[in-house]
This record gives C-alpha cells, sequence and structure tokens, in this order.
C-alpha cells in the first residue's frame, strides 16, 4: 500500500482548489495521481484519448475528462481552452502522458517508425503539453509542472542487473523509450531554468516497474515477483507511490526544488 492510500485527510491544505490538470489521466498513474489530488480538495482535469475511461475518472475525482492527443499541439491547445473554462487557469500541470508502440530489441533493428512513435508520444508529447500551459503560469507569475520520465532514462535497462535476461528480454526497453525518457529529464532542466524567475516550477518523477492495470493484465504473476526482485525493496511500485510524490512536487512543502528529477524507484536508482 503507498503512502498516500493509507491516508485519509488531506496533507497540503494550500492544494485545495487549486486547479490540477493531468495528461495520461484515464488509467494507472495517471488516474491514481487525479484521484490523489482529488482527496486534497483540488480541482481535476484529466486528459487522454479513452472518452469512456476519461468520464469514470472524472466522476470519481469530482472533475472533468478532456479527450485530447497529445501529440498535436492544435488538439492540446483546444483542451486547455475547454479546461480553462470549464474550471479556470491550470494551478498544476502533470504531463504524464506517454505512447508509442516499438519492439524490444537491438538498436539497428528498430524502425523509424517505431522511432518517432515513442519519441513523439512521449518526449514530443511533453514539450507540446508544456508549450499550450507554460505561458499562461508564466503571465501569472504561478505554477507548478511534474513531467514524467522513467528509470530507463536514468540507466540502461538491458543491462545484466536489470535482470531482463530472466525474464525473457536481455534487450530492455526499446532504446527510443531509453532516450525518450531521458529526454524528458533534460526538458525539465531547461524549462525550470528558464521561468524559474517568473515563479515557475518545473520538476520531474522518475518511476521504475509500478503494478498498473497493463501490468496486471499483460504481466504473468510469477514475472511480477522477478521484476519486483530488482528493487532493493522488494516490490514493484504502486500508482500511489508516483501520486504522493506529484503531490509534494506541486506542493508548497518543495518550494524551493525545481529541476529535480525525483527517482520512483524503491532503490532500483541510486544517484
Amino acid at each position: 500500500m503507498s503512502a498516500h492510500s493509507a491516508r485519509e485527510a488531506p496533507m497540503y491544505l494550500e492544494l485545495n482548489g487549486k486547479v490540477v490538470v493531468i495528461t495520461g489521466g484515464s488509467r494507472g498513474i495517471g488516474a491514481g495521481t487525479a484521484r490523489a489530488f482529488a482527496a486534497e480538495g483540488a480541482r481535476v482535469a484529466v486528459l487522454g484519448r479513452d472518452r469512456d475511461a476519461l468520464e469514470e475518472v472524472a466522476k470519481e475525482t469530482g472533475g472533468i475528462g478532456v479527450v485530447a492527443d497529445v501529440t498535436s499541439l492544435a488538439a492540446i491547445e483546444d483542451a486547455r481552452r475547454r479546461v480553462e473554462a470549464g474550471l479556470g487557469p491550470a494551478d498544476v500541470l502533470c504531463a504524464f502522458a506517454g505512447g508509442g508502440i516499438a519492439r524490444p530489441g537491438p538498436t539497428a533493428a528498430m524502425t523509424e517508425e517505431e522511432w518517432h512513435s515513442v519519441v513523439d508520444g512521449n518526449l514530443t508529447a511533453t514539450f507540446l503539453t508544456l508549450k499550450s500551459f507554460l505561458p499562461g503560469m508564466q503571465e501569472r507569475g504561478a505554477g507548478s509542472i511534474v513531467t514524467m520520465s522513467s528509470s530507463a532514462g536514468r540507466t540502461p535497462s538491458n543491462l545484466p542487473s536489470a535482470g531482463g535476461r530472466e525474464m525473457g528480454n536481455p534487450w530492455g526497453a526499446p532504446v527510443a523509450y531509453e532516450a525518450a525518457k531521458a529526454g524528458i529529464q533534460a526538458l525539465t532542466r531547461h524549462v525550470a531554468a528558464e521561468v524559474g524567475g517568473q515563479g515557475v516550477r518545473v520538476n520531474c518523477v522518475a518511476p521504475a516497474a509500478i503494478r498498473t492495470e497493463r501490468t496486471e493484465r499483460y504481466m504473468p504473476p510469477e514475472t511480477q515477483d522477478l521484476v519486483a526482485a530488482t528493487h532493493p525493496l522488494g516490490r514493484m511500485g504502486e500508482p500511489g507511490d508516483v501520486a504522493s510524490a506529484a503531490l509534494f512536487l506541486a506542493s508548497a512543502q518543495s518550494s524551493w526544488l525545481t529541476g529535480l528529477t525525483l527517482d520512483i524507484a524503491g532503490g532500483k536508482i541510486m544517484l
């Protein structure tokens, strides 16, 4: 059980009434983060592609769901305007959407289409989301942005210590995924340095293996056990573990933190 799911009373009172926008909010980490912010009294907007799933999360959190393709600036701009019309301008942005399809394998075997699919679905999507929401925060002189990287952006997932060979995948995550997630960390640092003087903070979370609906559907229990064993804390993470970090980074408790990448990795990444 994550720290957030174990709590009943709000911890970050300053988040009450804040407008929080979460991309990739229809399920998994994004949906868990939406629930966590709603529990703190925030007004939540979740963005994603699955209308039914978004409506379910919106109903659960008392917020709104907006269908949007975050690889399209025009679609993000339209979604932002709809959020502002429904809730007001964003105080907090969690740019958590990630997508793309690529098969694990050697670098030279990756197709150009796979590369663009994954880089666009992760790095480009994050850039476009910040491009849309950042100017308003700069004008208002306040805002907190949290981006989504991965432990795969910290260290090669094809190292023997990653356990991929034992799990039947010696290649680790596709190279495009690792490059895109590392790029998100660089993007975060660059923007944080650029806008810090305007009252906007930008930080990043980098989860290792998180147990989501997708994990439960596609990863057999014995493989989950092997994955858990690669983390010093001996378990996979939960969406609430990432949500708790996002709450902290969005709150006044982290008011002197910006440009940080926070590893939510059960000790798998130690820098």
